[in-house]
């Protein structure tokens, strides 16, 4: 299989009838993932997601792929495809298509309802969005493409069959084969049947659980469980999940109903996401069962539940305030249950934590995916992905979707069902592959960076920023203010050391004060010094001081004036 780890050189130019693929993101996390295919000067675009913040990118709001690669090609991009609703496949579409508002969008009736309200909040107009669905086929430029039903933890997900003069791919977006889903809607494997009599050039596959043995359980399993956890219930009852997850949110409605309880929905997203739902009929809303949080709050504890935003530790969502006694219209407390109805994304797992802790502290019962059956993934697991590799028996194989350790292993499972391996094409972000008569070839890299968005500012946080609010958030600040006068080689005033977000009292530097004040004044004497070689001398001294005595490495700003 080929390395993701050695160096590579700009991709060469793009010959005649090759297919170029550069994936933007989605290869080395879970989520912005946005992939681009590139035909005789023509791009296609398939999905554009974003992917949310770690403890390590304190004050980040997304993370949008980089647009670098296309930025100044916007006017070659044929259609922007996107395979579902999930926030890591069409949260960064708004940001896209401010540059080009004009891109025709294609995706199934959710999907793209989804979508919609995501443009308006970003006043995103004169937006072009096409329906498809399942079976649909058609021509956009170079691209030819087919679209297949598959199951995924969200309706109406889609995979695209891509044929073009350069050969033909499979991007399966995110699916399962789940053999009794919820909707009665099957990944359609005769498609994918068809497809490999037809010849799969190249097989771009979802690798989230490439390293789950077996296949996933239906999520037809959950329902009983549920339905369980609200009997034994004996106060209220909050439920956390993907604000799009429709299919866990049918099965919350049912359990309620069954128990005798009233469902209200919190979170602006929770709210408009099932009504859209219901709205296109993929969610059936029993009747009376959702009330207002103000009417809810007038039944018994025994008779609520709280369907909530949150499941994986966000700390502005509807369970980190509800954990932190914060939120505006839920309290719980003992003999409450919490239910996180969702499974946990790699890198969430501090936060996730963090909030079952401060659940627990307060009396609840926690029900999460190490202690019951409340969630199956909505990704394929091993066996499932070898079963689609034998069907399809593609030319080569792309793993994508997934960290570095899940691409591996996916390419390690379509090694072991005959594809060679070095027809696997192991890529990270940014990384260029090139189909040609049949093989496919890592060529070369693009620049490939997160791109931050922090309130209304977009792309204008660096890491050197982020590694200065790392330092302010975990070590503290400390500031020394002097004033000199050089030109007298004499020091007016100071210094006086003070500090921020730290466990000691200012007067713990009266022991280095006398040091710093004596470096300042050597710098001063040398006719050379000006105020950035004073600030570095007392920098020094107090910087060696607290990491030796104090075992710290606060953020040091040295403020020196010349009077």
């Amino acid at each position: 299989m080929m390395s993701l780890y050695d160096a590579l050189p700009r991709p060469p130019k793009l010959e005649p009838d090759t297919m170029r693929v550069v994936p933007l993101g989605g290869l080395k996390d879970i989520g912005r993932n946005m992939t681009v295919f590139e035909v005789n000067g023509q791009l296609l675009i398939v999905d554009c997601g974003v992917l949310f913040p770690e403890e390590m990118q304190p004050g980040v709001d997304l993370i949008l792929p980089d647009f670098s690669y296309i930025e100044d090609r916007l006017d070659d991009v044929v259609g922007l495809v996107l395979t579902h609703g999930h926030e890591d496949h069409i949260g960064a579409v708004p940001y896209l298509l401010k540059l080009r508002p004009d891109i025709p969008v294609y995706g199934s009736d959710l999907t793209l309802a989804f979508v919609q309200p995501k443009l308006d909040e970003h006043r995103v107009q004169g937006t072009d969005l096409r329906p498809v669905a399942e079976r649909d086929r058609i021509e956009l430029g170079e691209f030819d493409l087919e679209f297949v039903a598959v199951t995924h933890s969200i309706p109406d997900a889609l995979a695209v069959f891509i044929r073009t003069a350069a050969g033909t791919a499979l991007i399966t977006g995110d699916f399962k084969m789940d053999q009794l889903p919820l909707d009665g809607r099957l990944t359609d494997l005769r498609s994918f049947a068809r497809f490999g009599e037809e010849g799969v050039d190249l097989f771009l596959v979802d690798s989230t659980n490439a390293e789950v043995p077996g296949f996933v359980a239906p999520e037809r399993e959950i329902g009983p469980v549920l339905e369980d956890v609200f009997q034994r219930a004996t106060g209220q009852i909050v439920v956390a999940s993907f604000a799009s997850h429709v299919h866990r949110v049918q099965q919350v409605f049912d359990a309620a109903v069954l128990t005798g309880r009233k469902v209200a929905l919190i979170g602006r997203s929770m709210e408009r996401n099932m009504r859209i739902a219901s709205e296109l009929e993929f969610l059936d809303i029993p009747d009376d069962v959702i009330v207002s949080t103000k009417e809810i709050a007038q039944l018994p504890p025994e008779q609520r539940v709280y369907m909530a935003t949150g499941s994986q530790g966000e700390p502005m969502a509807a369970l980190a305030r509800i954990a932190h006694g914060t939120h505006r219209s839920v309290e719980v407390g003992p003999g409450d249950t919490v239910v996180f109805a969702s499974s946990l994304i790699p890198g969430n797992e501090n936060s996730v934590y963090r909030v079952i802790n401060g659940l627990t502290r307060l009396g609840t019962k926690v029900v999460h995916q190490a202690n019951a059956k409340v969630h199956v993934s909505g990704h394929a697991a091993a066996g499932e992905l070898i079963y689609c590799y034998n069907i399809i028996q593609p030319k080569n194989v792309m793993p994508i979707h997934g960290e570095i350790r899940h691409l591996v292993a996916n390419g390690a499972l379509a090694v072991k069902t005959g594809v060679q391996p070095e027809r696997v094409a192991l890529a990270e972000d940014g990384v260029v592959v090139d189909m040609k008569d049949g093989m496919a070839t890592v060529v070369g890299s693009v620049p490939c960076s997160y791109v931050y968005v922090d309130g209304r500012s977009v792309g204008e946080l660096d890491e050197n920023e982020l590694h200065d609010r790392r330092v302010l958030g975990s070590e503290g600040f400390i500031s020394i203010y002097a004033v000199v006068d050089l030109d007298n080689q004499m020091v007016m005033s100071g210094p006086t050391i003070k500090s921020v977000g730290m466990a000691e009292d200012d007067s713990v530097f009266e022991e280095i004060q006398e040091d710093v004040a004596e470096a300042l004044a050597r710098a001063v004497e040398d006719p050379e010094a000006d105020t950035y070689t004073c600030q570095q001398a007392m920098r020094r001294v107090l910087g060696r001081w607290v990491a030796r005595s104090l075992r710290r490495r606060p953020m040091i700003v040295p403020v020196v004036v010349n009077q």
